[in-house]
């Protein structure tokens, strides 16, 4: 399992395979030209063509050692919320849907916002500007 890019052998070192319904995902730990350990995560959807054929839409993640343990906190944070907010009927309910239509705030992490000041506008173009 190996790659090869001009002089340099890149190697497969770990591939897991996970169906998940409609997608298949692809769990691949690589090694760098520095023997450095990398993760690349696929995710891949068959999708049908009007003319019968079918390709795959795939769609790669680049995750990185030093991006580890923030990446794992991040995501198990965000599934523990999605487990918390389905609380046992397994139906979303948006909480600011079950409040007074009148009520102007928001509850961002306990703390109360109104609703201009819980969510702010990026203009990504700005990103780049120093």
């Amino acid at each position: 399992m190996s790659e090869h890019h001009g002089d340099s052998v890149r190697d497969d070192i770990f591939s897991k395979a996970v169906r998940a319904g409609k997608r298949t995902y692809f769990f691949d730990v690589k090694s760098t030209r520095g023997n450095d350990l990398y993760l690349t995560i696929t995710e891949s959807k068959k999708r049908f063509h009007d003319d019968g054929n079918h390709s795959f839409e795939k769609h790669k993640l680049f995750l990185y050692k030093e991006d580890f343990e923030k990446f794992s906190e991040g995501l198990l944070e965000a599934i523990d919320k999605i487990k918390s907010i389905r609380s046992g009927d397994n139906e979303f309910i948006d909480p600011a849907e079950e409040e007074d239509s009148s009520y102007d705030e928001n509850v961002v992490d306990g703390n109360r916002f109104s609703k201009s000041e819980a969510f702010t506008n990026v203009d990504f173009d700005d990103l780049d500007e120093k």
